[in-house]
């Protein structure tokens, strides 16, 4: 798998035939099971080829399921402990456990306009999903609380991660200080070009120049290439987590396309990956 830069930050996996990634800095608080997929080892066909985690881009139902079943075994938890966002590119983070257990899998979801999740139940496994997009993990060790949040470019101009942390502090007591957090794979500044009126939007989130420049770079062309990763990692400093406990991707979804689901590397003809995460029990 390409990756950028000279260290490498995420693992690549593979258990019952199931390739994925992860986080050794999550690993290591020793609390926590996570893992972002890839596309293989599924049974979904065609442009969903093969583990497709959708079931609303037209993919086989009964395929999709079967691939949850996969990657629940890979967790070592069952199909019934996942509890999924509804992703439709807002901040909204919901506070949820075993009341939610299974929705958005097996059971149908009871809430819409969900971003972001968060949980200090154990069992419960959080899940989101990506075709480029950012993934956020958060993890608590001292509360023993989580959070999981999707974050594209509108849900990072309007500070997803910050207002996911501020929601765990508020629930759970969490101190930023404490929190290990993980910026998953998605679209590189490289592959990322945005037009001028989203570019004006950055600039108005992150109005220090520094940060600026390391966000947005302006091209001949009048376009814009955008650095999702840097700006998230400035949330996240924002948010009170230190820089020794951020881990920032290395992997591009756009740059491995026949690894990862990525939407401009297809062209919107793709599945969708997924970041879990839960806490262990015991």
């Amino acid at each position: 798998m390409k990756r950028i830069g000279e260290k490498i930050v995420l693992e690549e996996k593979e258990k019952n035939g199931i390739k994925f990634l992860s986080f050794p800095s999550l690993e290591k608080t020793g609390i926590v099971r996570h893992l972002f997929s890839t596309r293989a080892g599924g049974v979904s066909e065609g442009i969903f080829s093969s583990m497709n985690l959708s079931f609303t881009r037209g993919d086989n139902p009964d395929s999709v399921l079967e691939n949850y079943r996969r990657i629940a075994g890979v967790l070592e938890c069952d199909m019934e402990d996942f509890v999924c966002s509804d992703q439709t590119h807002t901040t909204n983070v919901r506070i949820t456990g075993s009341k939610d257990a299974g929705k958005g899998v097996i059971r149908e979801k009871d809430y819409t306009d969900v971003d972001g999740l968060i949980t200090n139940e154990p069992g419960v496994v959080l899940a989101t999903f990506y075709a480029d997009c950012v993934p956020l993990y958060f993890v608590d060790p001292v509360k023993k609380a989580i959070g999981l949040s999707h974050s594209g470019w509108r849900g990072t101009v309007n500070k997803m991660g910050l207002k996911t942390v501020r929601m765990m502090q508020e629930t759970y007591g969490t101190d930023p200080e404490d929190v290990v957090a993980a910026i998953g794979p998605s679209i590189c500044m490289s592959c990322y070009e945005v037009g001028s009126e989203v570019a004006e939007e950055f600039l108005k989130a992150f109005p220090k120049r520094e940060e600026q420049k390391e966000i947005l770079r302006e091209k001949e062309n009048g376009k814009y290439i955008l650095n999702l990763w840097k700006a998230n990692y400035f949330i996240m400093r924002e948010a009170g987590i230190k820089e020794e406990n951020i881990s920032v991707t290395d992997i591009c979804t756009c740059c491995n396309g026949e690894e990862l689901f990525s939407h401009r590397q297809s062209q919107g003809k793709r599945g969708n990956l997924g970041a879990f995460l839960g806490l262990l029990k015991g």
